[in-house]
This record gives structure tokens, C-alpha cells and sequence, in this order.
């Protein structure tokens, strides 16, 4: 691990943080967030000097401590969020900037705050699964699913926070059995990413996968991919007592920020109605702001009524949704 921590120091330090620059670490890949930085820049004359960080960003802001030159981070998956929080590698940003973004959608203690949304949804093959078939989460469980579902594995994070958001619906004992229920209707081991999933639909192996929205704009634009979206459709299944589960695309500033004026200048950008526009147009999401549109494909998706559970709640209970994801051996 050692030579890794390493590279990752020499290329933090090789960023620069003067006082009319910001710096950001970023969990997607630049070619999705560089619209954003564009226009910020345009704006307000502020350089941002992006790193993308694939994996261990918290390792590495640990390792970084207050020499990190990190101002601001951008991530996804409210368990990423959670887990720098987690680390105490974030600070609290007090903001009425950030009153635009629904209270169920941010930290409770303004460590972090959601950008975009995605829903956590099924694909269904647009022939064999009929029309009303798809109905809860809750009926992923019922033996008329049997050997029709796919899924990419359920300790994955998006896997893991629908299970945390489960568990916060129903507790323990009947997220058990949901999740021992669902393993007996899969039609193979957990496997690949959600696109894959969908793949496998095309191909004949299964009927159903759960996969997040957006996935269905990637594939949309992908000429190799195109056939495999064009063989499903997209359904919103609910929680019972609840709505569809989402989760976020999120922001947060760093406890080491050696920028925080420009830090902030660029989180209240991000929240912009022009931000917002931009963010997901570019990465087929939902805008958190109310009144900036989806765009048009995301919009022909249909619409849906998001789950009221606040992702803090979800976060929270992530470690004991993954214990019992173990338990009950999901993905052997």
C-alpha cells in the first residue's frame, strides 16, 4: 500500500492552491464534470485544478491531513459521502445558498449536500415482463421472479444503501428475509455493473435487473450499447409505505481547505439553476433544485415520487445493511 500513498501525495502536492484557484478532488471522470468547471470558471475567474480519484479518496485525505491541498470534493453514492464524514476529512458549511436543496437530500450536520439525483430502479425486457408486473421492491422477494433477476452484487454501494433504505422501512428480520428471498430468484451469481445487467436481459438470461437511471442515458449513446437499452424499459417500483429509492451525486468542502472562499463560491455555483442544468444534462440525472428541468431523455423516462427517507437515516444504517447482506451470503 505503501508506494500507492506515495504516488498519491506527489500527485496532490503537484496541484497548486493560490488564492484565486480551488482544488477538487472528483470520484467521476473529468470529461463529466469539466462542463461544470467550465462555465464556474467563466463566471467568477476562479482556476479549478481537478484530480480525478478513482478510488480511496478518504486513505488518501487522511494521509494528506491539513497539508491536503484538496479544497472541495465531489462524489457519488451517499455511503461515499458518509464515509468522509465519517473520517472527519469534511467541515460543516453553514449556507443559505444551500436552503435549495430538499433537507431529505443533505447532511443533517451540513457536512455534505446532494447535486443531482438517480434512481434506483428496475429494467424490464419491454416483452417478457408485462405491463404492472413490476410493482414494489418488497415483490423482488416473490416466487413469481424466480430465476428471472439479475443484479450486479449486492455489497456494491448502490446495492448496499437500497438495503440500508430497506432496513430503515421494515427492520431487521423482514430485511432478512427480502434479501434471502431475492437471492432464491436470481437467475445468476451477482456479477458486472448494472449495464451488464441489462445486457444480460438483451441476451436472453434473465428478465429483470435493478441498475440506477442513469445508466440508460450511457447506454443510449453508446452505439454498441444502444440495442441492449432499446430491449428494455425502465419501471419505478416503491417501497410499500414509501416511494422510489434515490440517491445522490454529492459536494462537501474539506476540513484541510486552504481555499475556502473559493471553496464556497464553488459550491454555491454547483447549486446554480445554470449548474444544475448542466449537471444533468450531462450525466442523465435529476436536477436537486426545484424548477430546473430534466433533460428531454431523462424526462422520457416518466416520472416517479421519490422516497421521503432523509440519506442521512440511510447512511447511517449502511454497516448493519452490509452485515446482513453477509449473513446471508448474497453474492456467494
Amino acid at each position: 500500500m505503501r508506494p500507492l500513498i506515495l504516488a498519491s501525495l506527489m500527485t496532490a502536492t503537484a496541484l497548486p492552491a493560490l488564492a484565486q484557484e480551488v482544488n477538487v478532488y472528483s470520484h467521476r471522470q473529468p470529461e463529466l464534470i469539466q462542463p461544470l468547471i467550465d462555465a464556474f470558471t467563466a463566471e467568477t475567474g476562479i482556476r479549478v485544478n481537478l484530480a480525478f480519484v478513482d478510488q480511496g479518496m478518504v486513505e488518501r485525505l487522511e494521509a494528506e491531513g491539513a497539508r491536503s491541498p484538496a479544497d472541495v470534493v465531489l462524489t457519488v453514492d451517499v455511503a461515499r459521502l458518509g464515509q468522509l464524514k465519517d473520517a472527519g476529512v469534511l467541515q460543516a458549511v453553514e449556507n443559505d445558498a444551500f436552503d435549495v436543496i430538499p433537507a431529505e437530500l443533505r447532511d443533517d450536520e451540513n457536512m455534505w449536500f446532494g447535486l443531482t439525483t438517480r434512481a434506483r430502479i428496475l429494467y424490464a425486457h419491454k416483452d417478457r415482463v408485462a405491463d404492472g408486473e413490476v410493482t414494489t421492491y418488497e415483490d423482488l422477494a416473490d416466487e413469481k421472479w424466480r430465476g428471472r433477476i439479475c443484479t450486479r452484487t449486492f455489497t456494491n454501494d448502490y446495492n448496499v444503501a437500497l438495503t440500508a433504505a430497506y432496513l430503515a422501512h421494515h427492520g431487521e428480520e423482514e430485511t432478512v428475509a427480502w434479501l434471502e428471498g431475492v437471492k432464491a430468484n436470481l437467475a445468476k451469481r451477482p456479477e458486472g455493473n448494472d449495464r451488464a445487467q441489462v445486457r444480460s436481459i438483451w441476451a436472453g438470461e434473465c428478465d429483470v435487473s435493478l441498475g440506477n437511471t442513469y445508466y440508460m442515458g450511457q447506454m443510449v449513446a453508446d452505439p454498441e450499447q444502444r440495442e441492449w437499452a432499446d430491449a428494455v424499459r425502465i419501471e419505478f417500483p416503491t417501497f410499500e409505505d414509501g416511494g422510489t429509492h434515490v440517491n445522490v451525486s454529492g459536494m462537501a468542502m474539506t476540513a484541510s481547505s486552504p481555499n475556502q472562499e473559493q471553496a464556497l463560491a464553488l459550491m454555491e455555483f454547483l447549486v446554480s439553476d445554470e449548474a444544475q442544468r448542466i449537471y444533468a444534462e450531462t450525466n442523465h440525472e435529476f436536477p436537486v433544485v426545484e424548477g430546473v428541468d430534466r433533460s428531454e431523455l431523462v424526462a422520457s423516462w416518466g416520472d416517479f415520487t421519490a422516497d421521503d427517507l432523509g440519506l442521512s437515516e440511510i447512511s447511517d444504517l449502511r454497516p448493519q445493511a452490509l452485515d446482513l447482506i453477509e449473513r446471508v451470503n448474497f453474492d456467494g
